[in-house]
């Protein structure tokens, strides 16, 4: 396999499983080394930074609130002791709810917009010094179709991840000068297990039909996560991806 990332560290946050796993193994199966950021499941990290160094790869786990900044501070520490910086961020942790608008209190949606669109700022705050000391870098950012099409009950998801692009647009401008791009992957339907919390796919999205006959794989996105922080799209910053398979022609 092309080694299109050695000697690169790429933090990947909410990699415990689903996507974030899939983007893990696939970098560090490229060459990068890995930190594997989860919040909750131990045994879920433990086992992805295992199945990294069992192979080869040179990986460490890292718990860490992203929306807490002092535990994002110990968490970048953490990976340049072990690595010598950073050089790709992947911004993949988040929160699914399902929660009809006139249900939603104010602290459900602090909640959900504080892990996806704050822990992505807190992130790259930290993250990026890193990486202008190493020459420039790659910001990730995992958006999804549900802020382009619209889903019911789930008002505090689609907005967390509006500001999300919107974020990855403003810096792209500010950190280009230092080589840094900033992009955004948007899957459609992805062949994911789904957590209790998250519900059922929502109708929008499961009868809306699937032109290339299937869902996503998790390897159809970390795929485009891996264009988008590797050689190959280094001139491509500002914009977001969607990876949908025609469910959306945005």
């Amino acid at each position: 396999m092309e080694q299109t990332f050695a000697g690169k560290v790429a933090l990947i946050t909410g990699a415990g499983k689903n996507i974030g796993r899939q983007i893990a193994l696939d970098m560090a199966a490229r060459g990068a080394s890995i930190v594997v950021n989860g919040r909750a499941d131990r045994a879920a990290i433990d086992a992805v930074v295992a199945e990294i160094n069992q192979t080869g790869g040179q990986a460490i786990g890292v718990m860490a609130d992203v929306s807490n900044p002092a535990q994002t501070d110990t968490m970048i520490n953490a990976a340049v002791s072990a690595f010598g910086g950073i050089d790709v961020l992947v911004s993949n942790a988040g929160l699914r709810r399902q929660t009809p608008f006139l249900e939603m209190d104010l602290t459900e949606w602090r909640e959900i917009l504080a892990v996806a669109l704050d822990g992505a700022f807190i992130l790259a705050r930290a993250a990026v010094p890193h990486m202008i000391r190493r020459g420039g870098g790659a910001i990730v950012a995992l958006s999804g179709i549900s802020t382009h099409v619209g889903t019911p009950n789930r008002c505090h998801v689609s907005a967390s991840k509006a500001g999300l692009e919107g974020l990855m647009r403003a810096l792209a401008i500010e950190l280009a000068p230092h080589q840094i791009t900033c992009n955004c992957v948007a899957p459609g339907a992805v062949d994911t297990v789904r957590g209790a919390s998250a519900g059922a796919l929502p109708s929008t999205l499961a009868d809306g039909g699937f032109p290339l006959g299937r869902k996503a794989s998790m390897t159809d996105i970390s795929a485009a996560v891996r264009y988008l922080a590797g050689p190959d799209g280094r001139y491509v910053t500002g914009q977001t991806l969607h990876v949908n398979g025609g469910m959306a022609m945005i």
